[in-house]
């Protein structure tokens, strides 16, 4: 970890600042430090190696698509569908408003969640397939600290279900017991 102690007094609402502001920023900082990480070890997450989006044994995420068809996808193509869609919806003024006057729209909450949830895959998938990578590049105290502030966020905005953290609950029971998530 680089970061010692709670993460509570940094994923907080500020006072005087609204909830969807607080969210939408939290939410664009979080998809950019996850996809550098993914950046780093993208020559190792490769069809071939990665022939499906998984996050240990027995998960197994499969891409749905506009039609709601579940469709299999290499890890790679799984990800890079994910940050498209994700980087589409941010740079939809009429979901992710950025200019004075505009109102965030009344599901802004759910498209939130479901951004995290998409994020926690790709944070699974790292720590369960390329955390041997994350090692030798020295990365995993910024990895560590990153997902302990990304969980305590979505802790306190109740931004993701028990069932879709089980991949990863184990490393979040450590940090909790730690004092890291409060």
């Amino acid at each position: 970890m680089l970061v010692k102690g709670s993460f509570k007094t940094i994923t907080e609402l500020p006072k005087y600042i609204d909830v969807n502001e607080w969210l939408a920023f939290n939410t664009f900082e979080f998809f950019n430090h996850i996809n550098m990480f993914y950046g780093s070890i993208t020559d190792f997450c490769t069809p071939q190696m990665c022939p499906s989006m998984s996050a240990g044994p027995g998960v197994e995420y499969t891409w749905v698509d506009a039609s709601s068809k579940k469709i299999k996808l290499s890890a790679p193509q799984y990800i890079d569908y994910m940050a498209s869609s994700i980087q589409n919806m941010m740079g939809d003024e009429t979901l992710f408003p950025t200019k004075a006057g505009r109102d965030f729209p009344r599901e802004f909450p759910q498209l939130v969640r479901r951004i995290f949830g998409q994020l926690f895959r790709l944070f699974a998938h790292i720590y369960h397939h390329h955390y041997d990578k994350i090692l030798s590049l020295h990365e995993e105290p910024h990895l560590n600290s990153l997902f302990a502030h990304f969980i305590s966020f979505a802790k306190e905005f109740d931004l993701l279900e028990k069932k879709e953290i089980q991949p990863l609950q184990e490393l979040i029971d450590v940090m909790m017991k730690d004092g890291i998530i409060s």
